[in-house]
């Protein structure tokens, strides 16, 4: 299993309307193949940054099953406007 991580910063004072885009956006990446679960979570200390938490089964299901998909652009069109810079994106295997 892949662990993406992705640290997204958005717009100031877009939290609510970026929140309410992710709730339409994350059942694009439910539907994909190699799937496994997810997690958006709000930082504290800074309004304004999120984390992206998302379990793949592999690297390959989200760097081409996800972003070569037909879905993709939906994702892009719900999301991307809301972030400031474009996102941290980095993906992790666990060790032990």
């Amino acid at each position: 299993m892949i662990l993406e991580v992705a640290i997204i910063n958005i717009k100031t004072g877009q939290e609510k309307s970026f929140e309410a885009a992710f709730k339409k956006a994350e059942n694009i990446i439910e539907d994909q193949s190699g799937y496994v679960s997810h997690q958006l979570q709000h930082c504290l200390e800074i309004a304004s940054r999120y984390i992206l938490l998302v379990n793949w089964e592999s690297l390959e299901d989200h760097t081409v099953g996800f972003r070569e998909s037909e879905a993709y652009p939906q994702w892009r069109a719900l999301l991307h406007y809301f972030y400031d810079p474009f996102p941290t994106v980095e993906h992790y295997q666990l060790v032990s």
